[in-house]
């Protein structure tokens, strides 16, 4: 059985609208983005995000990340799938680390990523295994 290993720090976000369109008061939409990690994981990553979002403060999106850096020492690669949906009052967030999409010393990497919003710092935690690597 592996260990479950902890890693943690911040990502600044850089996000670029490709193509919008408004049905009534839902705007569809896909967006670009570039991330900076730091802290237990240094490195970049690309995101392909779909979103919808209401005039109500409604939304849902599903987005496709691919990271490449050093997690906790060890370098390679990554696939995130994110599903997140909000409300005017509550929001859901699922990130998970897509299983065999891991390359270099991150190969079998498995797990999931939290990420919290404080006073416009995006903070990250990821919870993960390497299977027999670790």
């Amino acid at each position: 059985m592996s260990t479950k290993l902890i890693a943690k720090g911040t990502f600044a976000v850089e996000m670029k609208p490709e193509h919008q369109d408004t049905i009534g008061d839902i705007t569809f939409g896909r967006y670009t983005f570039n991330k900076v990690f730091k802290g237990d994981l240094e490195g970049t990553s690309k995101v392909e995000m779909l979103g919808a979002n209401s005039s109500n403060g409604s939304g849902a999106y599903v987005a496709l990340e691919r990271v490449d850096g050093k997690l906790n020492g060890k370098v390679g690669t990554f696939v995130l799938t994110h599903v997140g949906t909000r409300t005017s009052n509550s929001q859901k967030l699922n990130v998970s680390i897509v299983s065999g999409c891991s390359t270099g010393e991150l190969e079998g990497l498995e797990g999931n990523l939290v990420i919290e919003i404080v006073d416009k710092v995006h903070y990250y935690t990821i919870e993960y295994t390497l299977g027999n690597r670790s």
